[in-house]
């Protein structure tokens, strides 16, 4: 443990990113797979396609992912549902 106080304070920021950073991925892939499933099933496609790219702006902008993966992530995204679904 740190003994220096602005170490100990960071310590505690830095916790309190990665969990929230942690709640976003995972919430992002939650996303992510149920628009997957949507477009094997056929059904919600349009709504959970949305939620996901949706999620994933989101991401980007608080600084969770970089905005160059968050396009990477989308057009992936995308290109996979296209194939699903087409």
């Amino acid at each position: 443990m740190a003994n220096i106080k602005s170490q100990i304070k960071r310590n505690r920021q830095t916790e309190k990113r990665r969990l929230r950073n942690k709640a976003v991925r995972t919430e992002l892939k939650t996303r992510t797979r149920s628009a997957l499933e949507a477009a094997e099933s056929g059904e919600g496609l349009a709504e959970a396609t949305s939620a996901a790219m949706k999620r994933i702006d989101k991401a980007a902008a608080q600084g969770v992912l970089h905005p160059n993966t968050a396009a990477r992530r989308k057009s992936r995204l995308q290109k996979r549902l296209d194939g699903l679904a087409g």
